[in-house]
């Protein structure tokens, strides 16, 4: 499908690769980003990032996750008596669904801020569905709108692949420090990533094709000297790295088949929305275990996330959810890939451990880097299985 083809086109992460170094340089984290400080920054981060958003089949490709929808939807709507009479922030509107659902729960005001021109939508749609006098909707940047008061609820779907590519949690906590009450609740609550050990069903034939790749080239070079007499030989290595990076040490979108994880996925980090800060999740170093539950070629690893809707201490929601993006789950969001290459042979309750590195690209701040420092140890015998590793991905 369009979808599809689209999300793994822009989802699609570039990955470098180093062997025995301690470098995190990929993975250090620009500054803590608070909404672009001057007209040209601002010009710069729409063009790069909110542009698609202020399309009609952008938001359709996320309105049609079931998941997604039903998740939100019976968060809001299940849990009334976190809604009537509040006034509730939507930070993020896009279409306004959130803000619409949040009316009819019974809200007071919904204050709706989209960044795009998607706002005039959302005003159209809150009118066409009858809290018109309900939903104020605001067009801006959250870091530089002005609400008429302290709100009670602040709702946003800000999850992206690896659950915080785009930065969007960033304007969430900056409202939610300026325009929530003390007593306030954040929907969703509190949220988590997961990685897990995988024996994936990509490696095999994105080996092949690297393969293709390199037997091209020579026949590409053949042709250059034949045709044109020049010699590119020079080039053959940089070729097969930028071939290799490309399509062995790739990290890609995928719904992930649960018969691919070899191992219990272990959660790599969880934070509750109405105390986390920009710092604590610009750079994030986490240790991980992961235990083999059979013989198994380790080629990848899986990762996904997911969050909980369970309101505030002064406002607990009666009908607690979870939106979880665990395999075999299917939402727009997929699950993660990291691809290992080469592989690594495991036996049964062998070890794989190290710690997860998470930060935000110096380039781009709304895109990640990542990095997985892996040992492979076997508890039974005592013995290091591989050398230990050190593997950069970028999450662009």
């Amino acid at each position: 499908s369009r979808r599809r083809r689209d999300r793994c086109e822009h989802s699609r992460l570039a990955l470098t690769m180093s062997l025995g170094s301690d470098s995190v340089a990929t993975a250090t984290s620009v500054a803590a980003g608070v909404g672009p400080s001057n007209e040209h920054e601002k010009a710069l981060d729409f063009a790069n990032y909110f542009v698609s958003y202020g399309y009609i089949y952008h938001q359709k490709d996320m309105l049609q996750d079931r998941l997604r929808m039903e998740g939100y939807r019976t968060a809001i709507l299940n849990n009334r008596a976190c809604f009537e009479g509040k006034a509730v922030l939507d930070v993020g509107a896009g279409s306004g669904i959130l803000a619409i659902w949040a009316a009819k729960a019974g809200a007071r005001v919904v204050y709706a801020v989209e960044a795009t021109s998607m706002a005039k939508h959302a005003r159209r749609l809150a009118a066409a569905n009858g809290v018109g006098d309900v939903v104020v909707v605001l067009e801006g940047y959250m870091e530089q709108v002005t609400l008429p008061e302290q709100v009670d609820v602040i709702v946003s779907e800000w999850m992206g692949y690896f659950l915080l590519r785009e930065s969007m949690l960033d304007p969430v906590i900056a409202a939610r420090d300026k325009w929530l009450k003390p007593d306030g609740a954040l929907f969703p609550s509190s949220a988590s990533i997961y990685l897990a050990p995988l024996c994936s069903s990509l490696y095999a034939p994105k080996l092949r094709e690297f393969e293709r790749e390199v037997s091209g080239w020579s026949h590409f070079k053949d042709f250059m000297g034949r045709e044109n007499g020049v010699d590119i030989s020079v080039l053959d290595a940089e070729w097969q790295q930028e071939q290799r990076d490309y399509l062995l040490h790739s990290c890609l979108w995928q719904l992930i088949d649960p018969a691919e994880v070899v191992g219990e996925a272990a959660r790599l980090l969880h934070f509750e929305t109405a105390t986390v800060t920009q710092a604590d999740v610009a750079t994030v170093t986490r240790p991980f275990e992961l235990t083999l539950s059979s013989d198994s070629e380790v080629s990848g690893f899986g990762s996904w996330f997911d969050t909980a809707f369970e309101g505030s201490p002064s406002s607990p929601a009666s009908s607690p959810v979870v939106l979880s993006t665990e395999p075999p789950l299917e939402t727009h969001w997929g699950q993660q890939v990291l691809l290992l290459h080469p592989p690594q042979l495991a036996a049964a309750g062998d070890l794989l451990h190290g710690d997860f590195t998470l930060g935000r690209q110096r380039e781009n701040h709304r895109l990640l880097a990542l990095r997985i420092r892996l040992r492979h140890t076997r508890p039974a015998t005592g013995e290091e299985v591989y050398p230990e590793r050190v593997i950069h991905y970028r999450v662009d």
